[in-house]
């Protein structure tokens, strides 16, 4: 976790006004316990709430989409859909993901795309390296 309040804020306003934000570290845990906080503080500033998915395997395209349209509580498509990018354009949400090392080349194709395509999302991660997307800011543990 952040030293103090004041880096805690600077991570949430970097969350808000950035389009991604990555916590790096070594171990698994720390990063996704301060990304589950941040998201947790930060839900209420988006108006279609937040995501998390947690990866423990790996992840391509497909299984993000269908993990977001499984995920109690969040109105999304049918589980399993593919092309969930259009639906997405339209939300104001944040999408953490926990376990990033999980993802492969295609699902990292699907984020860019995403985010090409959606201004209202936002994503906030947790892995031991960054995710190499545009305008990535990076937090190390």
């Amino acid at each position: 976790m952040p030293d103090s309040a004041d880096e805690l804020s600077r991570l949430m306003t970097a969350v808000r006004r950035g389009r991604v934000l990555t916590v790096t570290g070594r171990r698994r845990e720390p990063a996704g316990r301060l990304v589950r906080e941040l998201a947790h503080r930060l839900a209420s500033n988006f108006f279609d709430g937040t995501a998390v998915v947690s990866m423990d395997r790996s992840f391509g395209p497909a299984d993000l989409a269908a993990s977001l349209g499984c995920l109690e509580g969040m109105p999304f498509l049918p589980c399993g859909t593919m092309d969930a990018t259009s639906w997405l354009a339209e939300r104001d949400m944040l999408l953490v993901l926990e376990g990033t090392e999980q993802l492969d080349a295609e699902a990292l194709g699907w984020l860019r795309r995403l985010l090409a395509s959606a201004p209202g999302v936002r994503i906030l991660a947790a892995g031991p390296a960054p995710l190499g997307l545009e305008r990535e800011l990076v937090y190390r543990l």
